[in-house]
């Protein structure tokens, strides 16, 4: 009997960890090259607990569209002034509204965005 209490128990937390695992992979930031009219934007995607939660990318305070899961087209000009030269990544903090923070994380930028301006090659290799 103490064997299939234990078993259960250990199938229990195995799925509670993988639950766990599995929505803070999916809170994660996104982002995406998209068209904006004439210009490209930067489109930043992710969720949030609460819909008044206050997101900002590199320290600066954003508006986004959406509720609990959110967006924001940012124009590569205004990316550009929020990152340093050939940045791979940008930081988006959820906060909520008294200032308490939610969660901050690295969202890495699409390859070549804020590189060079002519990509000669691409070099993809499987692992």
């Amino acid at each position: 009997m103490g064997h299939l209490l234990r078993n259960r128990l250990v199938g229990i937390a195995i799925a509670a960890f993988a639950v766990t695992c599995a929505s803070t992979a999916s809170a994660a930031p996104k982002t995406r090259l998209v068209s904006c009219g004439s210009e490209s934007c930067l489109l930043v995607t992710g969720h949030r607990k609460d819909a008044d939660s206050l997101v900002s990318i590199n320290n600066r305070l954003v508006t986004v569209e959406g509720g609990r899961a959110w967006h924001i087209r940012m124009p590569l000009v205004a990316v550009r002034e929020l990152t340093s030269p050939y940045a791979r990544s940008i930081e988006v903090t959820v906060a909520q509204a008294d200032g308490h923070q939610e969660w901050s994380e690295d969202a890495r930028l699409p390859i070549g965005l804020l590189g060079h301006k002519n990509l000669a090659t691409l070099i993809v290799s499987a692992r």
